[in-house]
């Protein structure tokens, strides 16, 4: 009789074909399309895995404590702030992001926000179904020529950076941890963007420190009529004080891929919002993402466990 395999947990229904061709010797483990961290605990429990790929759902102190041979948790993609990065260290699980891999995917998903925002996309095209020809009345806004912000200058980032520069925008960023920044770049404090940033984008991880970055205050500071393009974390943001913003004009119009509390509830104010375009958090969700996350991810997990496995044998 076949000795049983180890478990790789899987916290979504899928993963790309490349990805699992990798785990052929692991039983993969799928925990569904919208799993909670109760389903997740469960899951741990029964299949005891020895790597958790996280898709959705978080990953929290109580699964890690029910899965004994928990060696490492590997994002696909590249925020990690749905693990409990603490608790791993406590337990001594690794924790790994497949950084950069998506980041094509968000970069473009941003730019395509920041435009639909300038151009008024998804209104003209509304009124234009409903049968209405606004060229005597509309006026879009040009990009070329004024400043956004990049806040947050990793992989993601700094593409972004890169895109809006070839558009003939002045790039202002921030970011603590970048060094050597392309010439494109213009470091700057967080003061100067509020208060020279046409448009905002918003591209680091959430944090302790960073958590509702862009707030009543913020937003205050910055020249009326500024966009704002969120393609990371929706904690970032305090949807209360934005509406606000919106509302009132102070921020022209928003573009939106992630939010505070997701899957975005029926409810939230955000919905029907003429100036708020909205995006269910799709950024790094392409058919090539979707490959290189996966297979980033599966390759970053066994690149732990074969490591292990070889000191535990020398």
């Amino acid at each position: 009789m076949s000795a049983k395999k180890p478990a790789f947990l899987v916290t979504g229904n899928d993963l790309a074909p490349q990805a699992l061709a990798l785990l052929g010797d692991y039983d993969v483990v799928f925990a569904g399309r919208t799993p909670t961290e109760e389903d997740i605990v469960a899951l741990c429990g029964q299949h005891d895995p020895v790597a958790i790929i996280v898709r959705y759902g978080r990953v929290g102190a109580a699964a890690m404590s029910a899965a004994l041979s928990l060696k490492v948790i590997s994002k696909h993609g590249s925020g990690t702030d749905t693990i409990d990065t603490v608790a791993a260290r406590a337990h001594g699980i690794e924790v790994l992001a497949a950084a950069g891999v998506n980041a094509a995917a968000v970069a473009e998903q941003a730019l395509a926000l920041l435009l639909a925002c300038a151009k008024s996309v998804v209104v003209l095209n509304e009124r234009m179904h409903a049968g209405y020809w606004d060229k005597a009345v509309h006026k879009s806004v040009e990009l070329e020529g004024r400043t956004v912000g990049v806040i947050g200058l990793g992989a993601i980032g700094l593409r972004f950076a890169r895109m809006v520069d070839a558009m003939g925008m002045r790039v202002l960023g921030f970011d603590p941890y970048a060094k050597d920044l392309p010439a494109y770049v213009q470091s700057a404090d967080l003061d100067t963007i509020w208060r020279e940033s046409h448009a905002l984008s918003l591209h680091c991880p959430l944090t302790a420190d960073n958590s509702k970055l862009v707030n009543a205050q913020t937003l205050a500071a910055c020249r009326r009529g500024v966009i704002v393009v969120n393609t990371a974390r929706g904690g970032l943001i305090d949807e209360a004080a934005l509406l606000d913003a919106v509302r009132s004009g102070q921020v022209a119009s928003a573009g939106l891929d992630s939010f505070a509390v997701e899957p975005m509830t029926a409810q939230h104010p955000f919905r029907g919002e003429a100036r708020i375009t909205l995006s269910p958090h799709i950024g790094g969700v392409t058919a090539d993402a979707y490959v290189k996350m996966g297979v980033a991810a599966a390759k970053n997990a066994l690149g732990v466990l074969n490591r292990r496995a070889e000191r535990a044998r020398s």
